[in-house]
């Protein structure tokens, strides 16, 4: 199944060429593979190829995490999963109810795949939120993201905790939001010591925080270290095998946050003087900090207060 890859960012980076996006599967562990989406906002150029998925090969069949940003590079996936291995898929979990995550479910859904998702999902996909983001998306994302394009449910809603065996290969999957989403899974493969983190961890750009639960999210990455990997597949960058190191980056930032909005949302002291006076020069120059860090604040800021 070829030769085993170690050297992060560079290779694992897809290769895009004109308008035509390819996904290039990274195998980082015996039988695990990723495809890493680009460090950039989605848009109707790149797909919205922005975040990762990754899938697992057993004698029982494919296990896939995560469905990617839109119908066509689910497409594109599935033929490059058939390049690695004759088993069909067989399931796929969804670590989290975002759209560039989930856009592709339906192509998984067409060819009988069974879906997984965390029990909360169910509240994502029938709220206004949703429905608005999926009209909006058919406009950035067009021709890929249209109106042939839907939102797709789970076939099994986990609670807490679950555990597969596919093939004799045990998935251990549990909830650890609400975090970066109310709805987050994240998915350990003992037998690869292989973590699939969803976006409980981004790696070589801004994070994304949104509606988060800032607390809660750093709970997580404890928990994350706690089960100690090998490898961490992140929803967005580079897989890492540091895992200390590389979730610190995740970490530091959310505590960063937390620490320069507090003082202004607890006496609710202006918004803007507090992001004025906080020192970003850290995190400045990387990508995405234009287009992610001020609303990132700025929804810390309101969570504080919620809290």
């Amino acid at each position: 199944m070829g030769s085993l890859v170690f050297s992060g960012i560079a290779c694992a980076q897809a290769a895009k060429t004109g308008d035509i996006i390819a996904l290039k599967p990274i195998q980082v562990a015996p039988h695990t593979y990723f495809v890493q989406g680009f460090a950039e906002m989605g848009s109707g150029t790149n797909q919205n190829f922005i975040s990762n998925a990754g899938f697992v090969v057993t004698p029982g069949g494919v296990v896939v995490v995560d469905a990617l940003g839109s119908p066509i590079l689910a497409q594109k996936l599935i033929t490059e999963i058939k390049k690695v291995t004759n088993q069909k898929v067989v399931a796929l979990i969804v670590s989290h109810y975002h759209a560039d995550h989930v856009y592709g479910l339906q192509e998984f859904k067409k060819i009988g795949v069974k879906i997984y998702a965390q029990g909360e999902g169910r509240n994502y996909l029938s709220s206004e939120t949703a429905k608005q983001r999926l009209i909006a998306s058919r406009m950035d994302f067009a021709p890929w993201v249209n109106e042939n394009t839907k939102l797709i449910a789970a076939d099994i809603w986990i609670d807490q905790k679950a555990k597969l065996n596919i093939g004799g290969i045990e998935f251990f999957i549990s909830r650890v939001g609400p975090a970066h989403a109310p709805e987050d899974l994240m998915v350990y493969v003992p037998s690869e010591k292989v973590l699939f983190a969803g976006d409980l961890v981004f790696r070589g750009r801004i994070p994304f925080v949104g509606n988060a639960d800032s607390k809660g999210w750093l709970i997580a990455l404890d928990e994350i270290e706690r089960i100690n990997p090998t490898i961490v597949i992140p929803g967005h960058g580079g897989y890492s095998v540091k895992p200390v190191e590389d979730i610190a980056f995740t970490r530091n930032y959310l505590k960063y946050l937390r620490q320069s909005m507090t003082e202004a949302a607890l006496n609710l002291d202006s918004f803007e003087d507090a992001y004025k006076q906080a020192d970003w020069s850290e995190y400045e120059g990387m990508p995405l900090f234009r287009a992610a860090n001020r609303m990132n604040a700025y929804n810390v800021y309101l969570s504080i207060q919620a809290e």
